[in-house]
């Protein structure tokens, strides 16, 4: 403790005087009488928000007060900027001299003030317990000094925090950005000029498009074969349980003209437009029938478990049971290299699966399996995010 500082109770300087609820009879929305608060349900960083009108107050708060919850929770802080009524989940405390001294020493013991909260349905602390609470009293122009100071402090952290959440934005537009360039072919404009100044010759995409066609159709006829063979063996035991199903015949790959869209003008000589059916073995999603809950399973995620950081959050997953991941799992499992493209809430927020895991995606997300053997999943991955998927999920998105 400093020499010119004293430690005393905040009842020896500040009027404590705890809520009482009116009538509820007394409330209304119609704003009869004046504002009534009841708690921090009200609160926001500084002035407690008007919901509430109460035309038969009991106990009374005035500007300048600190409104301090004392129930449930204990110890957030506001301070009233008008006259307002006080519900029992709340105490008003004044002090004549410079009220932010004392508002800014409570947020700071806000942590403190929870500890001494007693009960047992909900925490809540009575007025002897303010009362004696210590604090550590300067004189008032140091007390002004050190609000100055926070309150300098303070604008420069806002000022920082606007500034991040500008360059955020703007993140957001150079990502963009880059994406747009890269799916023009412009970053790879001097690569692929130093590939020809060298004599050598890259491949075309109508060469790589005949190359897919022949392992989709491997694919599915080895998918065909495996269909059968299940077919054979439910017939051998006597076709107990449900047939199983058949996948569905590959389709063909369809032609897409670059005049089809209009985002992006001209395209590289070697490049191509295409559709991701056609760069994919398979895009869908799982039987649209909701698996019961269990304790201890297999991942069963959902659009909520997809960060936005392009992760995916397992922490509090729904997990279900062995039998039901099988089944579901024979229409489509997610594997590595696969891109899980959300379709309902936070729609084109997709996530590329760089890990080995057993886990299922619900009916809200559809699957896009990746030809690897030709086609990038990152580079599929990132066309994914780019503006031309976002301008398609804009067009098609059902509010």
């Amino acid at each position: 403790m400093k020499e010119d500082w004293v430690e005393c109770r905040l009842g020896d300087v500040c009027n404590i005087t705890m809520g009482q609820s009116p009538p509820s009879s007394s409330y209304n929305s119609n704003r009869e009488g004046i504002p009534f608060f009841q708690g921090k349900a009200e609160f926001t960083d500084k002035y407690p928000i008007q919901k509430i009108w109460c035309n038969a107050p009991k106990k009374i708060a005035y500007p300048n007060n600190i409104l301090l919850s004392v129930r449930a929770p204990v110890g957030s802080t506001n301070i009233a900027n008008q006259k307002c009524c006080i519900g029992r989940g709340l105490a008003s405390i004044s002090y004549s001299y410079n009220i932010n001294f004392i508002w800014y020493f409570l947020k700071k013991n806000e942590v403190n003030l929870d500890a001494k909260g007693t009960g047992t349905t909900f925490k809540s602390i009575s007025k002897n317990v303010l009362q004696d609470y210590p604090i550590p009293l300067p004189p008032l122009p140091i007390q002004r000094a050190i609000v100055s100071k926070i309150e300098t402090l303070f604008t420069s952290l806002d000022k920082g925090i606007a500034d991040l959440k500008t360059a955020q934005e703007q993140l957001k537009i150079y990502r963009q950005a880059v994406l747009k360039k890269a799916f023009e072919g412009e970053l790879t404009r001097k690569w692929r000029e130093d590939i020809a100044l060298n004599g050598n010759k890259l491949p075309t995409a109508d060469e790589l498009l005949e190359e897919i066609k022949l392992e989709r159709k491997t694919y599915y006829e080895n998918q065909l074969k495996e269909w059968e063979a299940d077919v054979q063996n439910w017939e051998k035991n006597g076709k107990k349980g449900s047939k199983p199903g058949k996948n569905s015949n590959p389709k063909k790959i369809s032609e897409l003209k670059e005049k089809d869209f209009d985002t992006y003008e001209n395209l590289p000589n070697l490049w191509k437009w295409s559709r991701f059916g056609n760069i994919s073995y398979k895009i869908g999603d799982i039987d649209h029938k909701m698996p019961k809950t269990v304790e201890d399973g297999y991942p069963y995620l959902s659009t909520g478990n997809l960060k936005n950081d392009g992760t995916i959050d397992f922490s509090n997953v729904k997990m279900i049971s062995k039998d039901d991941f099988t089944r579901l799992a024979l229409k489509i499992k997610p594997e590595k290299g696969d891109i899980i493209f959300p379709r309902y809430g936070t729609i084109g927020r997709c996530i590329l699966i760089d890990f080995e895991k057993e886990f299922l995606v619900s009916y809200s997300c559809a699957i896009i399996k990746i030809i690897k053997k030709f086609i990038s999943p990152k580079f599929a991955f990132y066309y994914s995010l780019s503006p031309v998927i976002k301008k398609e999920i804009k067009r098609y998105t059902v509010e």
